[in-house]
């Protein structure tokens, strides 16, 4: 009886502390967004680079070359990114008037079908998502904020540096940190293989994703085809509802610009592109187990889209499966990973005590 009391007030301790650290936690991660968000972007660029610089090294190339090459190909990438979409928005922004003025001739037609049928339209106004400025406003503000981070272009590239620059040699640090203690190194470097798979597909996907919309609208002659081509990239991270997102913008431009039959097939058309991807080959190539079930997609979303805003939305989905990556990596938390995950399998594997 006296070790439960004492149990009981301990416990409750241990709850109060552990929710008094998520709060001054969550408040750090607010207030530092600023420092925090390029800082993460170098962190995925270099992760994302990393198998390439590998590349060059094992051809021969000496470390600070294969840095230095890199770090190049990842600026100019950046900066046709950045130019792309400055363009496209100031295009667009240049013909908004003649969308807005057939989406309200739209939106008229539409009133007078209903009227016609006896339908009471007073009142009736078209939503505000609906209205091609407002949503372009919405991807061109979260665009925005993605490039916004590009003013902190020389701390990302910077930090970039020095990331692949220490990951050479840092298989030699764990080494002589741990000594013999090779499970350490086989836990970590297990981890950052299935982070580097996953981030690597991932982008490859997504980048088949943004080609294949960009040429089908722009086979439909649809206006800002590399805009949506990029918007589709971008988004392409964000699983299942990335996808929607991402496809509703154009979807209404074509309505707007060229009536209903055309913006069906635009849809179709991504509607295609997204299953025949995301559904079969990207579950092929990456394998189920690294999937988020859709629960945790839409919470990861709404939380880090709470703390950093769009640009935490886009990065919400890869810093979660990272964190599920690290946690199915370890044995007191391993059952973690496996609620995070979409569906588990008799393949999921356990973590083995060394």
């Amino acid at each position: 009886m006296i070790a439960e009391d004492r149990r009981g007030p301990d416990r409750s301790a241990r709850f109060l502390i552990l929710a008094a650290s998520l709060v001054v936690v969550l408040a750090g991660l607010r207030a530092a967004g600023q420092l925090l968000l390029p800082f993460l972007v170098s962190v995925l660029l270099a992760i994302i680079s990393l198998p390439f610089m590998a590349w060059l090294r094992r051809k021969g190339a000496p470390t600070v070359l294969a840095v230095l090459v890199t770090v190049l190909t990842a600026v100019a990438v950046l900066a046709g990114v950045v130019i792309v979409v400055g363009r496209s928005l100031n295009e667009f922004t240049a013909a908004a008037p003649d969308y807005q003025a057939r989406f309200q001739q739209l939106m008229g037609w539409a009133l007078e079908w209903f009227e016609a049928r006896g339908v009471e339209t007073a009142g009736w106004g078209a939503p505000a998502i609906l209205n091609p400025g407002a949503l372009m406003d919405l991807v061109g503000g979260t665009l925005r904020a993605v490039a916004a981070i590009a003013q902190n272009t020389f701390l990302v590239i910077l930090t970039m540096v020095f990331i692949l620059a220490e990951a050479a040699g840092f298989s030699g640090k764990l080494k002589a940190a741990f000594g013999d203690r090779s499970d350490h190194f086989e836990r970590f470097g297990k981890m950052t293989r299935q982070i580097q798979r996953y981030l690597a597909i991932k982008t490859l996907i997504s980048l088949a994703t943004g080609i294949l919309v960009g040429l089908w609208v722009s086979v439909l002659g649809l206006g800002f085809p590399l805009l949506w081509g990029l918007v589709a990239f971008i988004f392409n991270y964000i699983p299942n509802l990335g996808s929607i997102l991402a496809a509703i913008p154009p979807v209404l431009l074509a309505l707007v610009q060229f009536g209903p039959a055309r913006a069906a097939v635009v849809a179709v058309g991504y509607l295609v592109i997204n299953i025949g991807l995301a559904n079969f080959l990207e579950p092929y190539l990456m394998g189920r187990r690294l999937g988020l079930s859709t629960l945790v997609v839409f919470l990861s979303l709404v939380f880090w889209g709470w703390v950093w805003g769009p640009v935490g939305m886009l990065l919400s989905v890869p810093l979660t499966v990272i964190v599920k990556i690290a946690l199915e990596n370890t044995k007191d938390f391993r059952w973690v990973a496996i609620m995070l995950g979409a569906n588990p399998t008799r393949s999921t594997p356990r973590f083995v005590r060394h």
